[in-house]
């Protein structure tokens, strides 16, 4: 079973994860409360979901530019 969340954790985009450090929440927190809105509101926090994922990615490669100095 670690196996299948380590695997998960680390190929998704981690957005429990990075939400779970950013609030100090637990993230297995973060994942139950996230399935259990999904199945009551029919999907619609994965939208959420995946708009943060693609924020953390955009982020992600901002920095990334910022911070290198040889990049030309």
């Amino acid at each position: 079973m670690n196996r299948i969340r380590h695997f998960i954790e680390w190929n998704l985009f981690g957005v429990c994860t990075f939400l779970g450090e950013r609030f100090h929440i637990s993230t297995s927190t973060i994942r139950k409360y996230f399935i259990y809105i999904s199945f009551l509101t029919l999907g619609s926090p994965v939208l959420f979901y995946f708009i943060i994922a693609f924020w953390m990615n955009i982020k992600q490669y901002v920095w990334y530019t910022k911070r290198n100095p040889i990049r030309w």
